[in-house]
């Protein structure tokens, strides 16, 4: 059976996984597929959505579907958007080049990984649609500087700062691995910084050498206002679990949040996203716009998500597996079942529109979520 052929038998989004496992090396599945630790925040992620239960209306007239949202003067078909994801050529060869044509296919925002092994540049060439640009913060803040410069001068429509990455968490498979990059492919946006490469790793994982060799630990909210102040586009915080830590972010200048645990990556045993969104979506209370990722593989999590204060997801994952499989055309079908899902769910729910998504879709006993 050919790839193809493969990749349409799926009926969801889970059995892409099984199918892309076994044509990655394991190292790069591992990587990919891996989270920190005993990887039940990784877990928990998945888990958490299925329980919360919905309370769907009847009745209502669903004749026509209505996903269309403008987020940050993007104007996009839906409010599942691509997640920023390191080292795509690991997939295929045609990496972020393939991911960026299939969001723009769908009409959907991509952001572009710090980490990408095409350049930003390159990237959005690739692409006649939006796209947002993921921002590591370093030692070297001209490398920051030079970063955010070259995002705005490409024409690229936010930045989404990664704040929970002071150090890598402890990724056990890829210590195991001794996860690195092929000698092929490098980290293209840090060429001209010389930090392309990984250093030698001993006994860890190339990446974690790396991380700890160029990320600033000290990062605080005072940076994150410089960073605010180095650019006029629109600053989102991805990494945040926290009302507390969310009200901060946006007293500091940023005008977004993504509720974030890293896919499971970081501090293990973290809450799952789902769970803290209530929180944050409480805390801000119209002040930001809220984006949710983590374990969402079905059109009902988006569902889940978009009622309890979410304008918009992020799927990771699922695009890899799909980009290992097909490229542009798996990344594609990727999109294409997600939002198929996510329609399908919407009709059944009574729900028209994401305007009637609303937080009474959520079965609720005694003020806890099911």
């Amino acid at each position: 059976m050919s790839e193809r052929v493969s990749i349409n038998s799926c009926t969801n989004l889970d059995e892409l996984e099984e199918l892309a496992g076994p044509i990655l090396p394991a190292k790069s599945f591992d990587y990919y597929r891996g989270g920190a630790c005993d990887e039940l925040t990784l877990k928990e992620n998945r888990e958490a959505y299925g329980r919360i239960k919905l309370r769907p209306r009847m009745l209502r007239d669903v004749s026509s579907i209505e996903k269309k949202l403008t987020l940050f003067d993007c104007d996009l078909s839906s409010p599942i958007m691509v997640a920023p994801m390191a080292f795509q050529m690991l997939a295929h060869k045609d990496g972020e080049l393939a991911t960026a044509r299939a969001a723009a296919s769908s009409k959907t925002m991509m952001t572009v990984s710090t980490l990408s092994t095409y350049s930003l540049e390159e990237v959005k060439e690739a692409s006649d649609f939006e796209l947002w640009f993921q921002l590591y913060v370093y030692k070297d803040r001209e490398i920051t500087r030079d970063l955010v410069k070259r995002a705005e001068a490409a024409g690229y429509k936010a930045l989404v700062v990664t704040v929970d990455s002071p150090v890598l968490g402890k990724r056990e498979k890829d210590i195991k691995n001794r996860f690195d990059l092929p000698g092929d492919l490098t980290v293209k946006n840090l060429t001209l910084h010389n930090l392309d490469k990984f250093p030698a790793s001993g006994g860890d994982s190339g990446l974690s050498t790396y991380i700890a060799s160029i990320y600033d630990r000290s990062l605080t909210y005072r940076d994150l206002s410089w960073i605010v102040s180095l650019t006029k586009l629109p600053v989102l915080v991805k990494g945040i679990l926290r009302a507390d830590d969310a009200l901060r972010a946006l007293d500091s200048g940023a005008r977004g949040i993504v509720v974030s645990n890293h896919g499971g990556r970081q501090l293990d045993t973290a809450v799952s996203t789902i769970e803290a969104l209530p929180e944050v979506t409480e805390a801000v209370k119209g002040r930001a716009k809220l984006i949710v990722d983590g374990g969402i593989r079905r059109g009902t999590d988006v569902l889940k998500a978009i009622a309890l204060g979410a304008a918009a997801v992020y799927v990771g994952r699922p695009v890899l597996w799909g980009l290992t499989l097909d490229g542009q055309e798996g990344v594609e079908m990727v999109l294409d079942m997600i939002n198929e899902e996510f329609e399908n769910a919407m009709a059944l729910a009574g729900a028209s529109s994401l305007e009637e998504i609303t937080n009474d879709l959520i079965f609720k006993s005694g003020g806890e979520i099911h």
